[in-house]
This record gives structure tokens, C-alpha cells and sequence, in this order.
């Protein structure tokens, strides 16, 4: 199972679509086992569309548990 700080999620108003490398994203085309870093630049939320950037972990520094969100 994957550690928090290896989940990602997104940070768009209404989405918090959580990105888990375990289970990768089907309706992307992105097999388990892809890390987050891995994903190509161009690669959007499968819900909302928003970016990469858009993307928080959730533990570990920048992560949406230190800052409290």
C-alpha cells in the first residue's frame, strides 16, 4: 500500500481526487506501480482537468497534513 507522502492530491475547489501510485489511473492510460514525479508534465486530473501542479502529497513538507488544509 502506498505511504502518504507518495499520494498526491488535488488541490482544485470541489475535485480532492487522490492520485495513489499503487493503483495508477485508468482513465489516463497510467499503469500501477507510476509514481507522481513520474507522470508526464502534461498529465490533468481524470476528474477536474486541472494540472500536475495543481497536486499536493498528503505528508511530508508541502503536504496538505503540515499545512493544516
Amino acid at each position: 500500500m502506498a505511504q502518504p507522502k507518495d499520494m498526491y492530491q488535488c488541490q482544485v475547489h470541489n475535485c480532492g481526487y487522490v492520485y495513489d501510485p499503487d493503483k495508477g489511473e485508468p482513465k489516463t492510460n497510467t499503469p500501477p506501480g507510476t509514481a507522481f514525479e513520474d507522470l508526464p508534465d502534461d498529465w490533468a486530473c481524470p476528474f477536474c482537468q486541472a494540472s500536475k501542479k495543481s497536486f499536493r502529497p498528503l505528508a511530508g513538507p508541502g503536504s496538505v497534513l503540515a499545512d493544516g488544509v
